[in-house]
């Protein structure tokens, strides 16, 4: 199939999509030379992609993927709530867990569009963090937090009762203070452009292991998730894999409409752009089919109930048509000395966390690696979001998410107006609460299955940073093993281990404890350490070929304005003086004379490149 002007009108003629031997790539040369605006293409990283990431989809296709980002990272928004309910003697008040689920919904809107639009810029998801959770039930684990006997026992707890919303609260209220104290840190490290400056000890063989240990020791969670019911977790992930893998280039004609060509059949790839969302979709309906005909087990205890699609039908009934979110609606946050520390062992991990996120997300959805100032406005805006979900009440922080960056690598869609669209719809959720408790009630078994898909693709990505460095060199076999593993043994032996490293400090001890069961934390923290202080050239340790990545033309760094300036001509149409280039979260402004030097030879570049396709074209076969 040759490339067509339609998909300027439609979307759906996109040539990314099929080349003249059916294979997934892009078949016009302004695409091939990777020119976003022209719809798809292939990334600096050679990964072929439908739409990069200032691509703008249709609006209905931004809509169902949107939708399909958000029903991936519903399991983790959802997790967070459920886990810190018992933390909140809430385990048997499943309508406040249900606002607690639409208030998690509707701040992740929130910070998702502040991150895609001032922040880091790429099409990442921003949602509750596990990394807070750890000390948060540390905290609440105290003598003081500690819940009540009566609150254990259902048939004793009456939730509107006076008595009962004054325990939960004060303990939300709590948790709520020491987030946002936790979160001035996290802004003061981005938005000072601390983060940027590391950056420059931060290679491959620092952010490989780290962006690996994201997805690893989730292996647990997943196969516990999973081990709900394995036949439902293993339809789950047969229905996504024969999807994006088997049937990708695989063409569904659909009904379409152009002024020119009137109504007629369009080919859309839709198994590579929806592979999770028809996934989800198929194997949540025949959870539903299998509930109905009572053929999955009704009793809470026998094995493949929680695959039953009426698990949590008390929340669909009880959660109201309409609520709105609001700052200090459990009451006015409250702070003490006790979960600072340990919140902030949380942010450090978050934020390590989210800046191998960022060079994952840029890989998959073809833009450049992350400058400086957008990692240092990325963090910033992350700590704003921390201090949101803390004035809101989620119970947690928030952060990039790593499933949906796995999602990018399914669906070959980097488009961040999709990410836009996935935010839309979580403020949506927030706010109409029977839309959430309808999305809530997706089986565990099938988020399981999902989970283990995106998780080795993230693992897959992590070790893919390894192509810049030379493997063949003890030095980086060294350095990533030993990082990798020990980023695996040394949390799991602090888990089992914990009152070993008590010291009698209980802030110390939670700082201890949270940071030392962070995989991702210990591995990175090691990586780092081991490839600044082991003697390597620059080509060994990857970070020549690293910058090069960075690298490029004119329209290289065209493209880096494009993906990571600030929006609506913010810097350089509006608002532009000539001291903002002195903050560390602002682009830095070529001066005239280096950009015409660019420009020049850039022009040069084009007219050989010109000269050279000429020439190919004089003997080029003219098939239609």
């Amino acid at each position: 199939m040759t490339p067509s002007s339609d998909k300027d009108l439609n979307g759906l003629d996109n040539p990314s999509f099929v080349d003249e031997d059916g294979s997934h790539c892009c078949s016009s040369s302004a695409c091939a030379a990777w020119g976003p605006e022209e719809g798809g293409g292939t990334g600096p990283s050679g990964i072929k992609l439908g739409y990069t990431v200032i691509d703008v989809p249709p609006w209905y296709l931004c809509i169902l993927l949107g939708i399909q980002h958000f029903l991936t990272a519903m399991g983790g928004l959802v997790a967070v709530p459920l886990i810190l309910s018992e933390g909140l003697c809430l385990q048997h008040d499943l309508l406040t867990q249900s606002h607690l689920i639409s208030t998690i919904f509707f701040v992740s809107g929130i910070c998702t569009l502040l991150q895609v639009l001032f922040g880091v810029r790429l099409p990442i998801i921003q949602g509750g963090t596990f990394t807070f959770l750890a000390p948060t039930l540390a905290m609440l684990s105290l003598p003081t937090w500690k819940c009540p006997a009566w609150t254990q026992n259902a048939t004793l707890v009456n939730a509107s009762s006076p008595e009962f919303v004054q325990v939960w609260q004060t303990r939300m209220r709590e948790v709520q203070g020491t987030i946002i104290v936790a979160s001035c840190f996290q802004i003061f490290v981005g938005f000072s452009g601390l983060i940027g400056f590391l950056m420059r000890f931060i290679g491959p063989l620092t952010i490989a292991p780290t962006i690996t240990l994201v997805a690893l020791p989730l292996f647990e969670s997943a196969g516990d998730m999973a081990g709900q019911h394995w036949g439902v977790a293993f339809m789950t992930i047969f229905f996504i894999v024969l999807f994006s893998q088997y049937l990708k280039n695989v063409a569904v004609p659909l009904p379409s409409y152009q002024r020119g060509k009137k109504f007629h059949f369009s080919p859309i790839y839709l198994f590579q752009i929806f592979p999770v969302l028809l996934g989800l979709s198929l194997s949540w309906l025949l959870c539903y089919a299998l509930t109905v005909t009572s053929v999955l087990p009704a009793a809470p205890t026998a094995y493949g109930h929680q695959a039953r699609t009426d698990t949590r039908g008390d929340v669909l009934s009880q959660a109201p048509w309409f609520r709105l979110p609001y700052p200090g609606q459990w009451g006015t946050p409250t702070v003490s000395l006790a979960g600072i520390f340990g919140i902030l062992a949380g942010v450090i991990s978050s934020m390590l966390e989210s800046v191998g996120d960022y060079y994952a997300c840029a890989r998959l959805c073809g833009a450049p690696p992350p400058p400086k100032h957008a990692i240092s406005r990325g963090i910033g805006v992350e700590g704003i979001g921390c201090l949101l979900a803390g004035a809101w009440g989620t119970g947690s922080g928030t952060t990039s998410y790593s499933e949906n960056v796995g999602a990018l690598g399914i669906t070959k869609v980097g488009s961040r107006m999709v990410i836009i669209a996935g935010a839309c719809a979580m403020l949506l959720s927030g706010v109409f609460g029977k839309i959430g408790a309808i999305l809530a009630s997706i089986p565990i078994p099938v988020i399981g299955g999902m989970f283990l898909v995106m998780f080795g693709v993230i693992t897959a990505v992590g070790i893919s940073n390894l192509q810049y460095t030379d493997m063949n060199s003890s030095r980086n076999i060294f350095i990533f093993g030993f990082s990798v593993f020990a980023g695996l043994t040394i949390p799991n032996w602090a888990s089992k281990n914990s009152t070993l490293l008590e010291t009698g400090i209980i802030q110390l001890d939670q700082v201890i404890l949270v940071l030392l069961t962070t995989g991702m934390f210990v591995g990175g923290l090691l990586g780092f350490i081991l490839d600044n202080t082991i003697p390597g050239t620059q080509e060994e340790r990857g970070l020549l070929a690293w910058k090069q990545s960075h690298e490029g033309g004119m329209e290289s760094s065209q493209l880096v304005s494009k993906v990571y300036d600030l929006p609506f001509g913010i810097g350089t149409k509006y608002c532009n003086v000539s001291w903002f280039r002195y903050l560390p979260a602002c682009p830095k402004r070529l001066s005239p004379d280096k950009r015409m030097d660019e420009l020049k030879a850039v022009g040069q570049k084009n007219s050989v490149k010109a000269s050279l396709e000429r020439n190919s074209e004089i003997g080029a076969d003219t098939r239609i």
